[in-house]
């Protein structure tokens, strides 16, 4: 039985508003999961599905403040809302004709993430906020959020595999890049469960000195910072877009700064929830440069453009 004709039009005019809608949502929820840490507000729901034994909303109870029961409980409705936008992009991925399935694939990682999230959420609940149950959390999201972008990147491709742009030796710089970028996330995950955030007072706390997990941040920072300068003077002679590269380096700049800032003013609440939203700045803008030095259009495809192209500025001529 086949879609009705509206819902596919539907679908199909606004895949790529699904598609952008999927990346906010993923990173604003991790901003929104940083919300709780700061708020202490945690274990405001104390249970998982349901916020207490009995209901799945917050009720008045003498142990557990209302503030902290609707941030928490706000942040698990925020990830239904993430669902329905994955869910979105799966149908619109399904009945898009021609049905692609690489951008299918993609849209399914959204959603089966989606998923996956909601398992960790409540593993994290019930082990009482663990520090490395919130920080495999973050983690997969920042994962969900390069995902997203090369789902939007998809859109606007061919079905080709990827033909690098660059030679190999940036190709590799760029994958070392990626990976650098996993280890800073993994350091910042290691230096907030060490530090005055836990998501809730009782909440036993990673047993690391924090000065010395900031200064291997701050390294990787550097370090990334580092194969990002050496890869814009190497990106210079090929022709590739520049857009996404100095966006990158702006975006780096302006995180490292307010992780200064935020290590020199005692990590106050606020700050830390900027952190988090420049983090998943930096997921987007480096996901952002890798496609753009990449090409899924067939090599047949170019040159037959290529050709049509001459043909009309001849017979203008």
């Amino acid at each position: 039985m086949s879609a009705p004709s509206w819902l596919t039009t539907f679908l199909s005019t606004f895949q790529r508003t699904f598609a952008i809608a999927v990346v906010i949502a993923q990173g604003g929820i991790a901003v929104t999961g940083s919300i709780v840490r700061v708020t202490g507000s945690g274990l405001g729901c104390p249970t998982w599905p349901q916020c207490f034994e009995g209901s799945l909303v917050p009720v008045e109870h003498p142990e557990v403040a209302s503030l902290h029961q609707w941030v928490e409980f706000g942040n698990r409705t925020l990830t239904g809302v993430v669902g329905v936008i994955a869910g979105l992009c799966v149908l619109a991925a399904w009945f898009h004709r021609p049905r692609r399935k690489r951008v299918l694939t993609l849209a399914l990682v959204q959603f089966g993430g989606v998923v996956l999230q909601a398992v960790i959420g409540g593993i994290t609940v019930l082990t009482g906020l663990l520090w490395w149950t919130v920080s495999v959390h973050f983690l997969v999201s920042m994962g969900l959020v390069w995902f997203a972008v090369l789902l939007v990147a998809a859109l606007g491709e061919g079905d080709e595999p990827a033909r690098p742009l660059v030679p190999k030796a940036l190709v590799a710089l760029q994958a070392v890049q990626a990976a650098t970028l996993g280890l800073l996330l993994l350091a910042g995950t290691f230096v907030t469960a060490a530090g005055p955030h836990a998501g809730d007072a009782a909440t036993p706390r990673l047993d690391l000195p924090v000065d010395t997990l900031s200064q291997v941040h701050a390294d990787l920072l550097f370090l990334f910072l580092g194969m990002l300068i050496a890869l814009g003077f190497a990106l210079r002679s090929h022709p590739v877009p520049r857009r996404p590269y100095y966006a990158l380096v702006a975006t780096v700049l302006a995180q490292g700064s307010l992780g200064m800032v935020q290590y020199w003013t005692g990590v106050p609440e606020v700050l830390v929830s900027l952190h988090v939203l420049g983090a998943g700045a930096v997921v987007v803008a480096t996901a952002a440069l890798w496609v753009s030095t990449r090409d899924r259009t067939h090599r047949e495809d170019e040159g037959l453009r290529s050709q049509t192209a001459g043909s009309s500025v001849a017979s203008q001529v």
